[in-house]
Formats: structure tokens, sequence, C-alpha cells
């Protein structure tokens, strides 16, 4: 359980990437009070939450009901996944978050940033809904998947506190050592990635 729990909230983790999305947040709500901040930062993680668990509960089934293996869906997801590594190796995932923003900026009329794009797609994103719903179809029984759910809250947690707190994080951190870490997590994902694939060839051919 303790290494279902540790894969899953690493992966997680790395996908919806709390580190990433703080900064953009930050960008995105400088004009606004403190308290404006904070009520955005938890009705985003909020939103986010439901999207992410209602997939994690009924995905399953909608493959099921689509038609589509769950081997079919972890290859898909695995390359999804190894594209998202990619663009975080090469910088090409913040250079698009940044580009979003710029264009919420750009609109003065779009205030509230919670739903989008911070719930949706920056933290309940492609990546993150395909991640969640192959780890709890791949978890064997009521425990398992409690263990994955558990996993998916604290990384939701994590990004609650990483929003509440951008303005320390900017701080502390700058951009240089972002990148740095932002290379580092993509660089796990890929291997997961890779892992993702490799178990639904395997599932598939034999």
């Amino acid at each position: 359980m303790i290494e279902l729990f540790i894969s899953a909230f690493v992966t997680l983790f790395v996908v919806i990437d709390p580190p990433g999305c703080a900064p953009v947040f930050y960008g995105l709500t400088t004009g606004a009070t403190p308290l404006q901040r904070r009520r955005m930062a938890i009705r985003a993680v909020i939103i986010a939450t439901a999207i992410l668990i209602g997939f994690a509960l009924i995905g399953e089934d909608l493959l099921r009901t689509l038609g589509i293996s769950l081997d079919a869906f972890r290859i898909a997801g695995g390359i999804m996944l190894f594209a998202i590594a990619m663009e975080m190796v090469f910088e090409k995932r913040t250079q698009r978050r940044e580009d979003r923003a710029q264009k919420i900026r750009d609109t003065p009329e779009i205030e509230d940033v919670s739903i989008f794009p911070m719930a949706m797609p920056m933290i309940a994103g492609p990546g993150s809904i395909a991640t969640v719903m192959l780890l709890t179809a791949g978890a064997h029984g009521a425990e398992q998947s409690v263990v994955v759910l558990v996993a998916l809250a604290a990384n939701l947690a994590l990004m609650l506190a990483a929003l509440l707190a951008i303005g320390p994080i900017m701080r502390l951190f700058g951009s240089q050592v972002e990148a740095v870490i932002t290379r580092l997590l993509g660089v796990i994902l890929a291997a997961l990635a890779v892992q993702f694939v490799l178990d639904g060839l395997s599932g598939s051919i034999f």
C-alpha cells in the first residue's frame, strides 16, 4: 500500500504540477486583493477536486460504455503523458501556460480565474484526468482505490497550499530553480509514461 501511495502521489504530483501552476496563478491575480486571491485559490481547487474525483469514480465505466479497453487507454494515456513530459523538459509547457495567462490578463472583463483557466485546464487538465483514471482503473479492490484517492487529495492539498503561499514561494525559489525542478519532474514523468505504455502493450498482447 505504501508503494502504491508513493507511486500514485509522484505521478499525480508531476502531472498536476503545483510548482508550475502557482506562478501562473500569481500572474493572473496580480491586481487582486489577498482575500480575493485566497477565495479564487480555494474555489479553483474545490472545482478541480470535484472533476478529478468524478473521473476517478466513473472513468472506467465510461470507458466500458464507449467500448474502449483499459489497455488501450493505458497506451493512449502513456503517450499523452510522454508528450507532456517532453514539453516539461524543453519548457514548452511553461511557455504555453504563460501565453494562456497573458491572454487572460489581456481580457479585462475576466476577473475570476478560479474556473478558467485554473480549475480547468491547469489543474484538472487532460493529463491529470487521464492519469487519475489510469491509476484508479489499475487499482485492485476498494483499499487500493482509496489509496489512489488519498494520493490525489494530498496533491490537491499541496496545490492549495502552493496557491495560497505563492508570494513567499516566488521570492524563495525564483524562476531559475523552478525551471530546474520542472525539467527533473519531466524526466520522471517520461519514465512513468513509458511504463504505462509497456503495461498496456503487455496486457493487450498477453
